[in-house]
């Protein structure tokens, strides 16, 4: 039986540069890889799967969280590859969970395991809950040397932890961040932030 991947890794980790270069190894050997990415993802353009290396493909499919997988789309694919899955849905990562047995096709999902507020996304959740194989794609800490283990966001470069769960952006947002790091930079925030709103009121009363 075909297994149900879930590689994760915090933002700048190169897991959809690790995607690419599966898709490339498969086609090497002149087999048919099926890349998927959510339809909501347009950061890079509709279709494109892009790396921060500079790499690129089409995705092949689209998917949104009522999408139903049909099995003629699989015929003839030996892998499928799955970028940003942690904005899938549930019934989308049970569709891909279905796949690897009833088409013994592998199945590989590349995302982010939690969001900017530490709170595991639904198709992650779901993967960890169904895959048969776990694996963690590493980076270092944007702040010290460290493992990365953490989505730090910024806004208008102040770090914050609340706002809706799927705000999509790049390195000018998101950065990689060990557990220490991450607290230390919403706690910075919050006095700069503190200190601001201090400032604006004595100038008020003055």
């Amino acid at each position: 039986m075909a297994k149900l991947y879930f590689r994760y890794g915090a933002v700048n980790s190169a897991k959809t540069l690790n995607l690419l270069a599966v898709a490339h190894n498969y086609r090497k050997q002149g087999k048919r890889v099926l890349l998927i990415k959510p339809a909501m993802d347009i950061r890079f353009g509709e279709r494109e799967i892009a790396s921060r290396a500079g790499l690129t493909a089409k995705a092949d499919l689209l998917v949104q969280a009522n999408t139903r997988l049909e099995p003629q789309q699989f015929q003839g694919v030996h892998c499928v590859l799955v970028d940003e899955a942690q904005f899938l849905s549930e019934a989308l990562i049970e569709q891909l969970r279905d796949i690897t047995i009833d088409l013994d096709i592998p199945v590989i999902c590349y995302g982010l395991r939690a969001d900017f507020k530490t709170r595991l996304f639904e198709g992650s959740k779901r993967i960890m809950e169904l895959a048969d194989s776990i694996e963690e794609v590493k980076t270092t800490c944007a702040f010290c040397n460290r493992k990365g283990i953490m989505n730090l966001k910024h806004i208008n470069g102040l770090a914050v932890d609340d706002g809706p769960s799927i705000d999509l952006g790049a390195d000018e947002k998101y950065f990689p961040a060990c557990y220490s790091c991450y607290r230390r930079e919403l706690r910075r925030a919050r006095e700069r932030q503190g200190r601001l709103e201090f400032g604006a009121d004595r100038a008020a009363n003055q």
